[in-house]
C-alpha cells in the first residue's frame, strides 16, 4: 500500500498539530484573520491507547505501555471534516487541531492556515528540539580508552 503525496502532507500537519503546545496553537488560532464556524461530530474525549515498540527498532513488536490521548472530530460550515488526536487531556487542543485539519484540507484556506499556523508551530518545535540538543550537548562527556602495553 503506497502513500500518496496528499496523505504525506496531511501526516505532516497532523504531526505538527499533535506536537504543538496547546498555548502556542491557541495564540496562532487567535491571530488567524478568518475563523470558520463548525459543529462537533465527536466531542473531545479522553481515552487510552497502547503504545507499541520494537526491540532494537526493527525487531519483534512489544507493548510498551498505555498513553492518555484526546480526540475530536468536527465538520466546518463548508462541509470539510477534520480530526484531532493529541497526547494528554487537553480537549481544546484536540478540538482546534481538528478544525485546523479540516481547514488544511480546503484548497481555498490551505495556504493561509499553513503560513499562519502550521509553519510557525513547526518552527517552534524545531527550535525547541535544537535548544534541547544544545543543552544536552553541553553536558556531553567523551570517553576514550587508553591502551596500555603489558610490560
Amino acid at each position: 500500500m503506497s502513500v500518496t503525496m496528499e496523505q504525506r502532507h496531511r501526516q505532516r500537519w497532523m504531526s505538527v498539530l499533535a506536537k504543538a503546545k496547546p498555548k502556542d496553537l491557541e495564540v496562532l488560532w487567535d491571530n488567524l484573520p478568518q475563523k470558520p464556524g463548525w459543529r462537533t461530530l465527536r466531542r473531545p474525549e479522553v481515552g487510552m491507547v497502547m503504545v507499541r515498540g520494537r526491540a532494537g527498532g526493527t525487531g519483534v513488536r512489544f507493548n510498551l505501555g498505555e498513553m492518555t490521548v484526546t480526540r475530536c472530530s468536527v465538520r466546518l460550515e463548508n462541509g470539510m471534516t477534520g480530526h484531532g488526536y493529541v497526547s494528554g487531556r487537553h480537549k481544546r487542543h484536540a478540538e482546534l487541531s481538528a478544525v485546523v485539519d479540516a481547514l488544511m484540507q480546503d484548497p481555498d484556506c490551505r495556504e493561509d492556515v499553513r503560513d499562519g499556523i502550521i509553519e510557525p508551530l513547526s518552527k517552534m518545535h524545531d527550535d525547541a528540539r535544537e535548544a534541547a540538543a544544545v543543552k544536552a550537548g553541553a553536558t556531553k562527556v567523551d570517553f576514550f580508552t587508553v591502551v596500555r602495553g603489558d610490560d
